[in-house]
């Protein structure tokens, strides 16, 4: 049977690839790339410079060009649904085209707020492909942004909350520590409070990797004001920050 490797590589830094990623990469010979169009090549980039640098051997590297979609949806969970199946698709139709092993690059690990697996399930739901398949945890940005910052993501016997931006904007803080991740709206500004501290990076890993840390209250004009410029001059930003009341 056919194998699919789902690996996890990081946020971005090639030494943060694992040795039980490296292994599995080296057993890949054609690797799937999800492109997100010109302005986001760097992604692509980042992912060739990490093959490069610990595969040995001959692979291929296929890319396909990621469906859009809209990203203010009136109906979120529809117009995701939609997007995956489009995804499906396209998937579906390169793994065709592949008899021996094939792998998936995930930034940070496959588990969280990622599109990967469910895919991968939905093509062999389908019945037109068979394969296995086998996924390698990597090192997710929350790891990433609590080493940058030198801190816990939690306070003695609290909970950590991980959300995205927009449920952190519907629903509020949730308990102990808040992990936001997706947050494309700066959503931190419409949460209330005089006491709460964020710990926020963008880029992390990579070379344009920015860190601000602060009193919410003292620093979110500045981190509002350095994305939007960070964005700007790259066309693209992946940034993820830890919230709390008090410090």
């Amino acid at each position: 049977m056919r194998k699919l490797y789902v690996i996890g590589i990081g946020a971005g830094d090639p030494d943060q690839v694992t040795v039980q990623a490296i292994k599995a990469m080296r057993q890949v010979e054609v690797f799937f790339v999800i492109g997100k169009g010109a302005d986001k090549q760097e992604l692509v980039d980042v992912r060739t410079a990490i093959l490069t640098e610990h595969v040995e051997g001959d692979y291929r590297i296929v890319e396909i060009a990621d469906p859009p979609r809209d990203r203010m949806p009136a109906d979120y969970q529809r117009v995701v649904q939609d997007w995956h199946d489009r995804r499906c698709t396209l998937l579906e139709a390169a793994f065709a085209q592949v008899d021996g092993v094939g792998g998936i690059l995930v930034w940070g690990d496959p588990s969280l707020y990622d599109s990967t697996l469910r895919i991968v399930e939905r093509v062999l739901e389908r019945g037109a492909q068979s394969f296995d398949y086998e996924v390698i945890p990597g090192v997710t940005s929350a790891q990433s942004l609590a080493a940058r910052h030198r801190t816990v993501l939690h306070r003695i016997g609290e909970p950590v909350h991980i959300t995205t931006g927009r449920r952190l904007r519907e629903d509020g803080l949730g308990p102990g520590s808040n992990l936001v991740m997706l947050d494309g709206d700066c959503a931190f500004t419409e949460i209330p409070g005089a006491d709460l501290h964020i710990w926020w990076g963008a880029y992390l890993g990579m070379p344009d990797e920015t860190l601000i840390e602060g009193p919410l209250r003292e620093v979110e004009d500045e981190i509002v004001r350095r994305r939007g410029e960070l964005r700007a001059a790259k066309g693209w930003i992946m940034d993820i920050y830890l919230l709390r009341a008090g410090t």
